[in-house]
């Protein structure tokens, strides 16, 4: 082929060049439909603000929520990552409200926050079927017991004793973690205590001493790890399956609230770097 044959069939621009703005432009919308798409579809963040997880997620903590691994109606798509809710697993989900057998107190409810506008992060203790009961600081599933990592740990307090509820629990001993313990739950040492002796009250309405719940049909029965610090099912009942988020995947940011630093910066002065990039499980 001679040159001039191959300067006819080389394709000819078809209009102006983009400018520098046009290409900037275009890069900044595609970059915002496809993070749009994400945290629509597959992520979003969450912070906590409260204390009801501690150790496994502190106060401050800023996590990635994976919303795309629950198959909607436990039915995972064909050659998608997807899989089913599984005991173990740390949720994000909207706070369902009190029921309405329950009389609570206007506090107990500014205390729960906004039904359906609430993002709770709890353990899911009891699958659809399941009957539950929390007795002596341990868990009862099915009438066996739960295997979990229990942790005596307390609210650690400054130079005049006053305690820092937003500081990571004290731990001051636990007990020897077993293969089929997966995770760790906390207790105060007050409360361990009474359970050893057999003396420790029912704590909350639903599936505790005494009360035992049969979890509803595409429902789930929620704990905090931080057992004697947590608004959870034993208070509210269970977990609807269409209130579920997704599932908690790491650390991306990490705040020191323990410091009493209240300012606008606070986060950026007193970051937990270890913290960045942990994995909840």
């Amino acid at each position: 082929m001679s040159k001039d044959e191959k300067k006819v069939t080389e394709p000819k621009p078809t209009g102006p060049p983009k400018s520098l703005f046009r290409e900037y432009f275009e890069s900044f919308v595609v970059t915002l439909i496809m993070a749009i798409f994400g945290m629509t579809f597959v992520l979003q963040a969450v912070t906590v603000p409260t204390g009801s997880m501690q150790n496994t997620i502190l106060i401050g903590d800023y996590l990635l929520v994976n919303k795309f691994i629950f198959a909607p109606g436990g039915k995972p798509l064909p050659f998608m990552p997807q899989r089913e809710i599984e005991r173990g697993d740390i949720i994000v989900f909207k706070f369902p409200g009190y029921p309405k057998e329950l009389a609570t107190t206007k506090s107990q409810r500014d205390q729960a926050g906004v039904p359906y506008q609430t993002n709770f992060v709890k353990r899911v203790v009891g699958l659809p079927g399941d009957t539950v009961e929390f007795r002596n600081d341990q868990v009862f599933v099915n009438n066996q017991l739960l295997p979990e990592h229990r942790i005596t740990a307390d609210t650690p307090t400054d130079q005049s004793g006053k305690e820092n509820d937003q500081a990571a629990l004290k731990v001051k001993s636990e007990e020897s973690k077993e293969a089929d313990e997966k995770y760790s739950v906390y207790y105060s040492e007050d409360s361990m205590e009474l359970a050893e002796k057999g003396k420790l009250p029912p704590q909350g309405n639903y599936g505790v001493t005494g009360k035992v719940i049969k979890v509803p049909d595409d429902s789930y029965f929620v704990m905090g790890d931080s057992r004697d610090h947590s608004l959870d099912s034993r208070y509210w009942g269970v977990v609807n399956r269409d209130l579920i988020i997704g599932r908690a995947m790491f650390v991306y940011w990490s705040c020191d609230r323990g410091t009493g630093d209240t300012s606008v910066f606070s986060c950026i002065t007193h970051p937990r770097l270890n913290r960045i990039g942990k994995f909840i499980k």
